[in-house]
């Protein structure tokens, strides 16, 4: 059975430049948490659209967009992932709440592309 993209991450340099260019360009509304900078997305599409998130850029290279994918196991999918010539990037991560945890790996072209479960 396939598993669905569940979820995508806009990360910026200026995050709240791409919020607002984001918001603007498709109607969604993004509310900043003013602890992290970081917006949960509604893209106002209804219950069963694909939630998202714009925040800051972590780090050198970690600005653009991601998709994540959601997994059964978190562990295998990045152990196969890694076995069909992709790397590791981020370790399986707790998140808050009760969102479970993520990780994320780049494919062999170097795209980064999350896991979530």
């Amino acid at each position: 059975m396939g598993r669905p993209v569940a979820f995508f991450e806009i990360t910026s340099t200026d995050a709240e430049r791409a919020r607002s260019f984001y918001c603007d360009l498709f109607g969604w509304s993004a509310p900043t948490d003013p602890e992290d900078g970081y917006a949960l997305v509604d893209t106002g599409a209804g219950e069963a659209a694909i939630g998202g998130g714009i925040g800051p850029a972590q780090g050198a290279g970690d600005a653009g967009v991601k998709i994540y994918v959601q997994v059964e196991d978190l562990e295998q999918s990045l152990r196969r992932a890694t076995a069909l010539g992709g790397t590791t990037l981020v370790a399986p991560t707790p998140l808050p709440g009760d969102y479970g945890r993520f990780a994320v790996f780049a494919d062999p072209d170097g795209n980064p592309v999350g896991l979530w479960g």
